[in-house]
């Protein structure tokens, strides 16, 4: 079980993208994030006040939260003392790394001796069955994106907060190490086993009422060398009757692959479809969801107005216009 509040750990990290659990907990939960711990060195922030082990402690942390994502999801030994130290000051540690925090014995010494859990949220601990491809009752859309770290949770997020504020009946399923966190549940299908992939996603989005929307976060991008395996196991798996394609404006290149362009979006609509047909062949796409950070408002706009007529689809970015014309298309 997870104890908040949270000391969101941001060691001393540079690139924004590189603390989305931390950012995600704090955008999406910040009731729950007491502040965060940084290391000297560090660039960028949650947003949350910086403050050290003993404070957090004093104001009440329960929970020291590894809040960084670094390709390949290791451990730097070098932060290893720092969660020693927060282990010592009582905290139970979560973290949603590849490696996990129950293979390091020292680790596993100290949190025994001062009764304290080492959640590892990124590895789970059910025994799923293979995909069955049976359809489901109710309502699901995925979201899937041109690339990774493009806003599929941050959208998939917006749509269910939106939908429980028109009055309909959502439930957000976290597929990923940051959306669990978030909602306290959920998958982490980058780390099931390949055959199982597509049975952990029916069994995270089981039979429901016939109005009642599952909105699952997606993972990676079909076009991704690295992670198309797990976009494709989680889209046949999640059974979608709806897409939402995330795109994050003015990428040159496939996140940490220089060499692999970005597709189009056209290219990324069709190849969704094709795949998702497989368990359900009525799916459709309803709408872009973009980041537009890196330009202006107006040029968001004119970006969002020129896409949507050339795709004939509603497009938006979820932070600053809403989801409301994504969600009236469904």
């Amino acid at each position: 079980m997870l104890k908040p509040p949270y000391l969101l750990f941001i060691g001393d990290a540079t690139d924004p993208l590189s603390i989305k659990m931390a950012r995600s907990a704090a955008d999406w939960r910040p009731e729950k994030c007491i502040g965060e711990y940084r290391l000297a060195g560090c660039e960028v922030t949650t947003g949350c006040p910086a403050m050290s082990i003993a404070q957090a402690v004093e104001l009440g942390a329960q929970s020291f939260v590894l809040g960084f994502a670094n390709s390949g999801g290791h451990l730097d030994e070098r932060y290893l003392s720092h969660v020693m130290a927060a282990l010592d000051a009582g905290m139970d540690i979560i973290s949603g790394l590849h490696d996990k925090l129950t293979n390091y014995p020292e680790l596993v010494n100290k949190a025994r001796e001062m009764n304290a859990q080492l959640i590892d949220i990124r590895h789970p601990t059910t025994r799923f069955s293979t995909g069955r491809g049976h359809k489901r009752t109710g309502k699901r859309l995925l979201t899937v994106g041109t690339d990774c770290s493009v806003g599929k949770m941050y959208t998939s997020l917006s749509i269910t907060r939106y939908m429980h504020q028109q009055g309909m009946h959502a439930t957000f399923r976290a597929t990923g190490q940051s959306g669990i966190l978030v909602a306290g549940e959920g998958v982490a299908i980058d780390c099931v086993v390949a055959d199982f992939i597509s049975g952990a996603a029916e069994s995270l989005s089981p039979d429901n009422d016939p109005q009642h929307w599952d909105i699952i976060e997606g993972q990676g991008s079909l076009s991704h060398p690295a992670f198309a395996g797990v976009s494709l196991g989680l889209l046949h798996g999640s059974q979608p009757d709806a897409l939402i394609i995330c795109h994050a404006l003015n990428r040159s290149h496939m996140r940490a692959l220089p060499h692999v362009p970005q597709p189009t979006l056209e290219h990324t609509i069709e190849l969704n479809l094709t795949a998702a047909r497989l368990t359900n062949p009525n799916v459709f796409v309803a709408g872009i969801a973009v980041n537009t950070s890196s330009v202006s408002d107006d040029e968001a706009l004119a970006w969002c107005r020129k896409t949507s007529e050339q795709l004939g689809l509603p497009c938006a970015d979820p932070v600053r216009h809403g989801v409301a014309e994504l969600v009236a298309r469904l």
